[in-house]
């Protein structure tokens, strides 16, 4: 059976920065914004937090300040990434030792390894962490698709307890869901399918969403699990311009921009990526407005 504490909307958390690194204020005002809003998990350093712009030093502040600031809330999930398994593998034992409860390990970019060397790397970083994984499944961004079999075969390991799976094909998520839904937690990694994952027996979100709507992105798992389909789908489709919206340029170049229109000094993105261009701001923000969000907290 799925682990229960992996069940509902778990926000990728932005990072906050300034001149000095991670901006350590803000940071907390984020986790204290989420437990006020009934977000369900906590996700520091993953791709929507910039990780791999941050130096491992300020991955690891940023876990512990989030760590500090929830205090034993909600579970906090440390993402764990980079394309050399060595380095990935200190990552996790760093995510440990800064008071993670779960790492979010996604495929090594660029490499393109075979199945079995995604097999081997996550296995590094499963014994290297030796904490609940939760494997990310994103194509989109590391040009490899982690395989349903493959992920059953690294399930057998009992520390692996969820997946988060953007790889965008249903038929895929089915196949997955066939093979491990009964022990593994399946995740949406994206926001536009929250809804059709659950459907398959997913029970979650690790969500962009719900940086700006976490009351809502958590009721609708939550209103699909208590069999409230029909509120939960109308949430979905309420949601989705906004969704379209946070994603019109790269993430988290929109979301970021959206965070600090509610309120929160994040600061810009970091290069490579680049502010987020007038059009597509105007767009963001008529998409939160018509959605009812407004700035403030």
């Amino acid at each position: 059976m799925a682990d229960p504490r992996f069940t509902g909307a778990a926000v990728a958390l932005v990072t906050p920065f300034d001149e000095n690194g991670v901006n350590e204020r803000v940071l907390r005002e984020l986790v204290r914004f989420h437990h006020r809003e009934g977000t369900d998990a906590l996700v520091v350093c993953g791709s929507t937090g910039e990780a791999a712009t941050m130096t491992p030093e300020e991955q690891r502040r940023a876990i512990e300040i989030v760590v500090e600031e929830n205090a034993g809330k909600l579970p906090v999930i440390a993402g764990c990434g980079g394309s050399d398994t060595a380095r990935v593998a200190e990552l996790a034992r760093q995510a440990r030792e800064a008071g993670a409860d779960a790492v979010l390990v996604s495929a090594p970019p660029y490499n393109k390894p075979t199945q079995a060397g995604l097999i081997a790397h996550f296995r590094a970083i499963i014994d290297a962490a030796d904490l609940p994984v939760v494997l990310y499944n994103v194509p989109g961004r590391t040009a490899v698709n982690i395989l349903p079999e493959t992920i059953a075969e690294l399930a057998q390991d009992e520390r692996v307890i969820a997946v988060k799976e953007a790889c965008g094909d249903i038929v895929q998520v089915a196949e997955l869901a066939r093979l491990v839904g009964d022990r593994v937690a399946i995740w949406s990694g994206n926001d536009d399918q929250i809804v059709p994952i659950l459907s398959l027996g997913g029970t979650g979100v690790i969500s962009v969403l719900a940086n700006v709507a976490p009351a809502d992105t958590s009721r609708m798992v939550h209103a699909f699990l208590a069999g409230e389909c029909g509120e939960a789908a109308a949430l979905q489709l309420r949601y989705l311009p906004v969704v379209r919206a946070l994603f019109a340029e790269p993430n988290p170049i929109p979301v970021k921009a959206a965070v600090e229109w509610l309120g929160f000094e994040v600061g810009p993105v970091r290069l490579p990526l680049t502010p987020i261009s007038v059009g597509a701001r105007e767009k963001l923000l008529d998409a939160l407005r018509e959605a009812g969000i407004r700035p403030g907290r």
